[in-house]
């Protein structure tokens, strides 16, 4: 049974009620999470149709990890869990924005810093291989091997 209302219309899709995502061609929806007190943006993952499913159904995030194929629930393996606190689709619901609040430390970056975005790239001159990131987190919330362990890095060079 189809989880999702089927796409009918532009007027259903962008002026209407139903929940009728559009997934990419490899069935995923970019994802925007940020913090419900701060407003800062934690992360950008995707969600196949069952991590959307369970978002909704748990009120927890999960997602679709393109590293490791597979479905992942934030938080499980260290505790950083997205609570929901609301779930907003885009126009044409092809992209969602998360809002949650994160259990723990507040972090949601496995690096060990709270946001995914903790540096920044100067502008104004070329881009060049001198060019240096600017860090705006200046220390990290979490130790990531208290965390995690030894276990892979989920990202991949």
């Amino acid at each position: 049974m189809a989880k999702f209302a089927k796409r009918t219309s532009v007027e259903q899709v962008e002026e209407g009620s139903d929940l009728a995502p559009k997934f990419d061609a490899d069935g995923l929806l970019p994802v925007v999470t940020t913090s419900a007190e701060s407003g800062d943006v934690l992360m950008l993952g995707y969600m196949n149709s069952e991590a959307l499913e369970r978002t909704i159904e748990t009120g927890e995030a999960h997602y679709w990890s393109r590293s490791r194929q597979c479905l992942w629930h934030k938080g499980a393996t260290s505790g950083l869990v997205q609570k929901i606190v609301d779930i907003r689709i885009d126009d044409d619901q092809d992209a969602i924005w998360l809002k949650v609040d994160v259990a723990g430390s507040g972090a949601s970056c496995h690096v060990g810093y709270n946001s995914c975005f903790y540096r920044s790239i100067p502008t104004g001159k070329a881009p060049s291989p001198d060019l240096k990131l600017k860090y705006r987190e200046d220390e990290k919330t979490f130790d990531p091997l208290e965390v995690y362990g030894d276990a892979p890095n989920p990202t991949q060079l």
